[in-house]
Formats: C-alpha cells, sequence, structure tokens
C-alpha cells in the first residue's frame, strides 16, 4: 500500500489519546455495541469482510475469535491505530489483513467482500466523504453482500444539545442523523436500506443506532 497523506480525525481525535481508546470504548459499551452488529451479520464459513476504519482492530480480532474461518480485512488511515491494529492480532495469534487508506477510496476490486462493517466510524467523516464512502462500499460489495453499520446518530425531529457530548465535532454529527444516513445509502443504490434498532452508550448519554443495507442480486428495480 502507497503511504497516505490526507488528512483524517483520529479514533482517539488526538494521536496521544491513542492508548487510552480501546479501554475508554470498552468502558462505555463499546464491546456490547459490536457483539450486536456482528450478531445482525450473520456470518458464514468463509465469509470474506471488511472493517472500514478499523482503528485499533478490536472488530477484526472480535469477528476471529467468534468466526474463526471468516476472512478478516481492516482498513483505517491512521498508521498508529494500524500498528496497535497488528499487534493485538500477533498477541491474539490470528490472521488479519489490516491496509491503510480511506474509506472512499477503497484500495480493493469490485464485489470483494461479502459483508462490510463500519463501527463508530462514519460519524467522522465530512458530508462529501460520507456519499464517496456509501458508493465505494457498494461497489467492493459481491451482490447479495451487505453492509452493517453502527454509529452515534440524532434524529433530524430531535437535534439538540446533545449533539456536543459526541466525541470530535458537534458539525460532523449534524449530517449523521438516521434519516441522512438513510438517504446516503439508498442513494449509494443499496437495496433495502434500513434502520434496525438503537441503543445508548455512556450510561444512556450517546444514541447508536444499526443500519443495514444490501447489494442487489440481480432483481428488478421495483423489488427494492
Amino acid at each position: 500500500m502507497t503511504s497516505v497523506r490526507r488528512s483524517y480525525l483520529p479514533a482517539a481525535g488526538k494521536d496521544w489519546l491513542l492508548p487510552l481508546y480501546d479501554p475508554l470504548v470498552k468502558l462505555i459499551g463499546g464491546d456490547r455495541i459490536r457483539k450486536v452488529l456482528l450478531d445482525q451479520a450473520d456470518l458464514r464459513p468463509h465469509d470474506r469482510v471488511l472493517d472500514v476504519g478499523c482503528g485499533t482492530g478490536t472488530l477484526g480480532l472480535l469477528i476471529k475469535r467468534l468466526y474463526p474461518g471468516v476472512e478478516a480485512v481492516g482498513l483505517d488511515p491512521d498508521p498508529k491505530a494500524l500498528t496497535r491494529a497488528r499487534r493485538k492480532a500477533r498477541k491474539a495469534a490470528v490472521a488479519i489483513q489490516f491496509d491503510q487508506g480511506f474509506s472512499d477510496d477503497l484500495p480493493y476490486h469490485d464485489s470483494s467482500f461479502d459483508r462490510v462493517f463500519s463501527s463508530f466510524m462514519f460519524h467522522h467523516l465530512a458530508p462529501e466523504e460520507k456519499e464517496k464512502t456509501m458508493r465505494e462500499v457498494q461497489r467492493v460489495l459481491k451482490p447479495g453482500g451487505t453492509l452493517h453499520l453502527v454509529d452515534f446518530t440524532e434524529s433530524e425531529s430531535d437535534v439538540r444539545g446533545s449533539l456536543v457530548r459526541v466525541p470530535h465535532s458537534s458539525e460532523r454529527m449534524k449530517d449523521n442523523s438516521e434519516e441522512r444516513i438513510l438517504i446516503l445509502l439508498r442513494q449509494a443504490g443499496f437495496l433495502r436500506a434500513s434502520r434496525l434498532t438503537g441503543g445508548a452508550m455512556l450510561f444512556g448519554q450517546l444514541q447508536v443506532s444499526y443500519f443495514q443495507a444490501s447489494v442487489n442480486t440481480g432483481q428488478a428495480e421495483g423489488d427494492q
């Protein structure tokens, strides 16, 4: 992979906070949220899956622990997070491919993955990056493949001061409502894009939503 020269928002907001990222996410309920996300994906033996914005690799390690036969790939622009992810994978003695790159320019062939995951990454992106990311994810999924996304959200009818409690920037969160994510999924060509359920973290202070969308298997447009 070539070196990445674009700017990006680190998982923890600041590089110096990276060592605290895993324990902090675990403390506020991240492990439980990720387990629900995997349960919704209904992974099968020998599936090939991509974790977009994999950060320190926690979701990939959980996938390999629960589904050893699955081929897992993680992508992130942050070399420091990827170094930590590779170290965690070696310690757990599991094989995960970790690549450096951006979600709106995925370095993979068309129809490469059975499942794509996005876990607490989407709110990091600027509006134009979100649109490109959805199109790229749709491109790399195999026919019948599915995207499984969980992130901090607000309903557009309930956007209030709680936005500022979300890490990083409330400005980015304004484009991360449930309604907006569903619109982006449909515009990218996904079928049956839906919000499956919701949840909460940080003792109910942070709202999260789970989304799922699938790639066309050859149905007529009227079946969408």
